[in-house]
């Protein structure tokens, strides 16, 4: 008789990418625009420059404001650029 633990091999999800940036635009319907930053060192002089990018990402309850803190999660492609969607806002933007 065979182990039923080690029979069968388990399919979980790995652990999907995540990213931490700033809501630059809020201006589409549940999409917003994420800046994400990062610091890179060059190989050969050393020196540390900052390289951003802006993803897309969807925003269910369009709570996201511009100048929030939020953490995106990768997902499924909901359209031809949005493939990223808002997982919790860390902290939110002073409103004036």
């Amino acid at each position: 008789m065979s182990d039923p633990q080690t029979a069968a091999p388990s399919h979980r999800r790995g652990q999907r990418q995540t990213l931490e940036g700033v809501v630059v635009s809020d201006k589409m319907t549940k999409t917003v625009m994420v800046l994400v930053e990062r610091l890179v060192r060059d190989s050969r002089y050393g020196k540390i420059t900052r390289r951003s990018a802006r993803f897309m990402a969807h925003d269910a309850g369009s709570e996201c404001r511009v100048g929030d803190r939020v953490v995106i999660v990768a997902d499924r492609p909901r359209s031809a650029r949005k493939r990223w969607s808002v997982r919790t806002v860390v902290t939110k933007a002073e409103r004036n």
